[in-house]
C-alpha cells in the first residue's frame, strides 16, 4: 500500500515539474523573441508599435512575435477561388417567381432637382410708408399685420403743425393762378399763357411736392384744391394693393420724421428662393421653367428662373437660385416653405431601374442574362440617380439584358450555388457594457481575446427552398 502511494506521489511530482518547465520555457522563448507589432484582436488590420487598448472595441492589443505565422510582412497569401458559375433557372420557374428581363438602353433621361424653397416678396414691389415730418398719430384703420389693403386705402391719420403752413401756401398759390385742377391733384392748366402763368404753375408744383414730402396723398391734395379748406390731419394711404408686412405705429403715439409707419408688399408677383448644389446650378438657365408645389400635396404653380446670378451660400457647397411666379390669388405668403422641381437637362448615359441592383456593402451587382435561362452576376459602378433610374458608369453596356424584377430571388440562388460570391457577414457590434469584461479577460489571456464573430442571418436557404418548391409544384401540375 505504501509503495502504491509513493508511486502516485512521484508521478504527480513529475507531472507538475514538467508543466512548470514547459511554462518556463515558453516564457523564456517569448522573452527572447522580438515583438514586431501589436494588433486589434477584433480587427487585425489595425496595427500599433506600442501595447495598449484598441480604439474601436476597448480590448487589449495582442502582440505579434517575429516568426509567428503570418507575421512576415513580405509573405503573400494567395487565395485561389474558382470562378462563379452562372445561375440556371428555367423559363417556367422564372414565370412563377416573377423574374423579368429587360434590355439595357442608353438614352437621354430628364434630370430634375427636388429642393425646398422659401417665398419672399420682390424688393421692387415692397413699399416703406413714412411721414417725413414730426407729429402724433390720431387714428389707425384696419392696419393689422397680414391684412390685405387696396391702393389709396386709408390706413392711418396724423397731425403735424408743419403741414398746415405748407397747405396754406398751396392754397394761396392756386388762388393766384386761375385754372382747373388735374386728375392727380398736382397739375394745373392755366387759361392763358405767359410768364405769370408759368411762374404760378412752378409755385404750385413746389408746394405740391412739399405736401407729398410730408406724406400727403395726391387724392388729399386734390381735395384741398377743390374745397379750399385746410386739413386738420394728414391721411396715410396704401401705395399699392398688397399685404401689411410690418406695422410700427399705434394710436396717440408721437413720432419723428425718420420713423417708419408701415411696410407693405404687393404679392401679385413674388419670388421663391431655393438652394441647389453648385454642380446642379451650372445646368440652370435664366428663363427656364420650374414647378413650385405647396407642401402637403397642395396647389402647383409655374415659375421662371430669373436673370439674376445664383448667390453662393457661406459655409456650404450650395447656391441660392431665385424664381419668380404670378400669385394673383395670394395663395403664397412670405416665408412659406414650398417644394421646388428644377429641370437640369437630359442625362445621356446607361441607366437601369433601382430594382435591378443588388447592394452588398461597398459592392453593387446586376444579373446579366447569358441565354438558356442562365444568369451571370456582374459588378457595376453606379453614378447619379434620376427618379427610379440609376446611372451605370462601368460594368454593363447598352444592349445587355439584365434582370429587372425578381432580382433578389436570382441573387439567393447565386449565393446558394456560389457561396464564395456571397458577401461576408460583419460581426455584431459590442455594447459599452460588454467592453469592460472583454478587455479584462483579454488582459489575462490574450489568446482568448478574439471572440467568435456573430453572423448576420442569411435567408438564402429560405429563398432556395422557395424556388425548389415552385419547381416541384410546376412539375406536379405539368408531368412529362
Amino acid at each position: 500500500m505504501r509503495r502504491i502511494k509513493l508511486a502516485v506521489f512521484i508521478a504527480a511530482g513529475l507531472i507538475v515539474a514538467s508543466l512548470v518547465f514547459v511554462a518556463y520555457s515558453q516564457t523564456q522563448t517569448k522573452a527572447q523573441r522580438h515583438v514586431i507589432y501589436y494588433v486589434d484582436p477584433m480587427h487585425p488590420s489595425y496595427k500599433s508599435d506600442k501595447p495598449g487598448i484598441a480604439p474601436d472595441c476597448g480590448m487589449q492589443l495582442v502582440a505579434v512575435y517575429e516568426g509567428d505565422a503570418g507575421s512576415d510582412a513580405s509573405a503573400k497569401i494567395v487565395h485561389v477561388q474558382a470562378p462563379a458559375q452562372p445561375v440556371a433557372i428555367d423559363g417556367h420557374a422564372q414565370q412563377l417567381a416573377g423574374i423579368r428581363v429587360a434590355e439595357v438602353q442608353k438614352g437621354g433621361t430628364a434630370r430634375m432637382a427636388h429642393v425646398v424653397g422659401r417665398v419672399t416678396p420682390e424688393d421692387i414691389r415692397t413699399y416703406i410708408v413714412n411721414p417725413g415730418v414730426d407729429g402724433f398719430v390720431r387714428e389707425t384703420y384696419n392696419d393689422s399685420v397680414g391684412n390685405f389693403v387696396k391702393k389709396d386705402q386709408k390706413i392711418a391719420s396724423y397731425y403735424s403743425p408743419d403741414v398746415l403752413s405748407a397747405a396754406s401756401g398751396f392754397l394761396a398759390a392756386t388762388e393766384r393762378v386761375p385754372g382747373t385742377v388735374g386728375k392727380d391733384g398736382a397739375k394745373f392748366t392755366p387759361n392763358w399763357g405767359g410768364t405769370i402763368a408759368k411762374e404760378g404753375v412752378r409755385s404750385i408744383n413746389g408746394y405740391t411736392d412739399h405736401l407729398r414730402n410730408f406724406g400727403m396723398s395726391d387724392e388729399q391734395i386734390k381735395h384741398i384744391a377743390e374745397t379750399r379748406e385746410l386739413p386738420d390731419s394728414i391721411e396715410v394711404v396704401s401705395p399699392s394693393d398688397g399685404i401689411v408686412l410690418a406695422r410700427y405705429i399705434t394710436r396717440g403715439m408721437h413720432f419723428d420724421h425718420n420713423m417708419e409707419f408701415y411696410k407693405i408688399a404687393d404679392l401679385s408677383q413674388i419670388w421663391v428662393e431655393a438652394e441647389v448644389n453648385e454642380a446642379d446650378a451650372l445646368s440652370l438657365r435664366p428663363g427656364s421653367m420650374a414647378q413650385v408645389t405647396l407642401q402637403g400635396g397642395g396647389r402647383k404653380f409655374n415659375a421662371r428662373v430669373t436673370d439674376s446670378l445664383p448667390q453662393s451660400e457661406p459655409g456650404g457647397d450650395t447656391v441660392k437660385v431665385r424664381l419668380e411666379l404670378e400669385n394673383h390669388s395670394f395663395a403664397l405668403r412670405p416665408d412659406m416653405i414650398v417644394d421646388v422641381d428644377l429641370p437640369l437637362g437630359a442625362m445621356t448615359a446607361v441607366t437601369v431601374p433601382m430594382d435591378a441592383l443588388v447592394y452588398s456593402g461597398d459592392r453593387t451587382r446586376v444579373y446579366v442574362e447569358r441565354g438558356q435561362g442562365k444568369f451571370e452576376a456582374r459588378e457595376v459602378q453606379t453614378g447619379s440617380r434620376v427618379g427610379d433610374q440609376v446611372e451605370i458608369l462601368h460594368g454593363i453596356t447598352s444592349g445587355d439584358r439584365i434582370v429587372v424584377a425578381g432580382t433578389f430571388l436570382v441573387d439567393s440562388e447565386n449565393r446558394m450555388r456560389n457561396p464564395a460570391s456571397a458577401p461576408a457577414a460583419m460581426p455584431a457590434p459590442m455594447s459599452a457594457s460588454m467592453r469592460a469584461p472583454a478587455a479584462a479577460s483579454a488582459s489575462r489571456d490574450p489568446a482568448a481575446s478574439t471572440p467568435a464573430p456573430v453572423m448576420a442571418p442569411d435567408k438564402s436557404a429560405e429563398m432556395h427552398d422557395h424556388m425548389d418548391s415552385m419547381k416541384t409544384s410546376h412539375e406536379q401540375q405539368h408531368p412529362m
